[in-house]
């Protein structure tokens, strides 16, 4: 009897060892665990009324804000990054969000695609992992036309959400795709009209570009709102529902450790600086007041929150964790 146990032990020596030095994992799958694993798939959903919401990443990317931002000193950078203990360069969430309104899912925003190559472009498969199918998707709306908010209407050339309009202010359209105005944007930006074509051409094609003029009712309960500056088309999508109001915006923020307190910053992306401060500090005025709830593209996932008034400027104060999604 002893001699089977030892012949046991002996056996299952170099498991139990392995195990206690951490060598080995218990499961099906006895390889070690990469101490590097990705997160886990991004969305986050919030109740509307009877509507949802849901924030959908498409990835992040490293932003160099101290090359970009304007009209703030490098002394005041660095204390408001290391406020939000941030670097100058910072990793920046690209959000997106699927409005589903029991009748129709309208996606705003589609990510880059693949033109920020591996930062950018896991939209379809968070959606798919939200169980949201890009099939499924009715309509997108887009906040302009830039790399990270229309790149991924398309991947290889076919529209992403192949049953989907694509609505997006006319000037964007009419600006972005028309290599004429090469000249009104600084020379770093000029890619943007070659992504531009490259992005939207295949939905073009399909004739599932619709454009608007804002401001004017998308649907029932959301408008789209002019916000003009950034780009000459960028809007702003009022939803309200259910008692609540969210404003869904792309890029009246990028840096929101910065902007917020001081909204008179802005960055070498805005087609028309002085446009898009005047843009900003009425939006923050607006939201601040109104206690209206913001659904942001460059805030850090899942994006959503409030905008309070601070002794100087503003504060964002993000959605507090809800198990049920309210």
């Amino acid at each position: 009897m002893q001699l089977k146990l030892s012949e046991q032990m002996m056996k299952y020596y170099p498991l139990l060892m392995a195990l206690i030095t951490g060598g080995m994992t218990l499961g099906a799958n006895s390889t070690p665990l990469s101490p590097h694993q990705p997160q886990a798939p991004g969305y986050y959903r919030m109740a509307l009324g009877d509507w949802q919401i849901t924030a959908v990443s498409d990835g992040t990317v490293t932003v160099p804000f101290d090359k970009l931002l304007t009209d703030i000193t490098p002394q005041a950078l660095q204390q408001h990054m290391a406020q939000a203990n941030l670097p100058l360069q910072a990793e920046t969430s690209i959000n997106a969000f699927v409005i589903n309104t029991g009748q129709q899912l309208i996606l705003v925003d589609a990510g880059a695609g693949d033109l920020f190559k591996e930062a950018g472009g896991h939209l379809p498969d968070n959606l798919r992992a939200a169980g949201i199918a890009p099939e499924a998707i009715d309509m997108v709306l887009l906040t302009h036309i830039h790399a990270d908010h229309s790149g991924g209407v398309q991947r290889d050339g076919k529209p992403v959400f192949p049953n989907a309009t694509v609505r997006v202010d006319k000037r964007d359209v009419d600006f972005w795709l028309d290599p004429a105005h090469k000249q009104q944007v600084e020379e770093g930006q000029r890619h943007t009209f070659a992504e531009s074509e490259r992005s939207l051409r295949p939905v073009i094609d399909a004739g599932k570009l619709s454009t608007f003029h804002a401001p004017v009712q998308i649907i029932p309960g959301i408008e789209a709102i002019p916000a003009a500056g950034h780009t000459p088309g960028s809007v702003i999508y009022r939803v309200t529902h259910g008692g609540k109001t969210v404003m869904l915006w792309g890029d009246i923020i990028h840096a929101h450790p910065v902007q917020l307190p001081q909204p008179k910053v802005a960055i070498h992306f805005d087609v028309d600086r002085p446009q898009a401060i005047a843009t900003r500090e009425k939006v923050l005025a607006q939201v601040a007041q109104e206690g209206d709830w913001v659904a942001a593209a460059h805030i850090a996932f899942p994006g959503i929150g409030k905008v309070m008034k601070a002794d100087t400027g503003y504060r964002w104060v993000p959605v507090n964790y809800s198990a049920q999604g309210n």
